[in-house]
């Protein structure tokens, strides 16, 4: 597909396939299942609608500048496995085989880096930014169709495109307001923790009524909402909702040194991509990509 960037959060991915396929092994006995996984989706994405830029943005292995703000952010997760930390480390290879850049950024998140692209690559005229993630952390970046988000539906396969449309239709809401959202109800894989006891439908009518964070509190702080319960909640735990809304927030401002021209991807025969994924013990991988079914 000419004139589309491709923004890919791989680490999420490669999570999603880790957990969606069987534990393969390569010939040597390395753990292979996410790599597999990783190339399907990328036969799949290149096959039928190749784009002229990409590019797959990767968390490191450090504290981020949000667990120095939080240090319980994203406190509750387990270690990652032994098997998928090897995966990780090879996977920027994959990426690389393939044709597409790879970038990661000190202090920041996978997310942080798609979301500095998508910004500042959204207004080029006849351009479409399509962000493949394997959750929805992403869809505060959907902009009309400008910008949209497909996520994995199931397993690897199955995916769902969300424009600014889809977003409205799920939550009710633009995706401008789902860190306002995140401020209110939390994210329990991210340990973010939002006010106790609002739930989504709450905090949906009540930022679609409100507009955001910010005015639904000076309505609180000032004549106060009929729903005294409500309003307890809120005036007990503001300084929280606001920590979890800057938790959620991404980062468009990365000091990137990458041009739109930097993301173009690189021609590689199919036959050298066909060779690397034999040597992972991908035979019908490597068949799948020559025949191009």
């Amino acid at each position: 597909m000419k004139d589309t960037l491709l923004l890919v959060d791989a680490n999420s991915l490669i999570h999603r396939a880790y957990h969606a396929l069987p534990p393969f092994t390569s010939t040597d006995g390395s753990p292979t299942g996410a790599l597999y996984g990783l190339s399907s989706i990328l036969i799949k994405v290149l096959r039928e609608r190749p784009p002229e830029y990409a590019a797959a943005a990767f968390d490191r292995d450090e504290i981020t500048v949000r667990g120095t703000e939080y240090k319980e952010y994203k406190g509750k997760r387990p270690p990652t496995a032994p098997p998928l930390v090897r995966q990780l480390i090879q996977a920027p290879e994959v990426f690389s085989t393939f044709g597409i850049k790879t970038i990661d950024y000190s202090g920041w998140e996978a997310d942080d880096i798609v979301a500095t692209l998508a910004e500042r690559f959204k207004d080029k005229e006849g351009l479409t930014v399509i962000i493949l993630s394997g959750d929805a952390d992403l869809l505060q970046l959907v902009r009309d169709d400008k910008v949209v988000v497909e996520t994995i539906k199931k397993g690897i396969s199955e995916t769902v495109i969300y424009n600014e449309a889809a977003v409205k239709e799920r939550f009710g809401l633009t995706p401008p307001l789902l860190a306002d959202f995140k401020g209110l109800v939390g994210d329990v894989s991210d340990n973010i923790p939002g006010v106790p006891g609002i739930g989504p439908k709450t905090a949906s009518r009540v930022l679609a009524e409100f507009g955001s964070l910010e005015k639904l509190f000076e309505e609180v702080r000032g004549v106060g909402l009929p729903d005294a319960k409500l309003q307890e909640k809120l005036t007990a735990h503001e300084d929280q909702a606001y920590l979890s809304k800057k938790l959620a927030t991404l980062n468009k401002e990365l000091p990137l040194d990458i041009s739109l021209d930097d993301l173009k991807v690189k021609p590689v025969p199919r036959e050298k991509i066909a060779d690397y994924l034999r040597k992972l013990g991908f035979e019908s991988l490597a068949t799948r990509l020559l025949k191009n079914v």
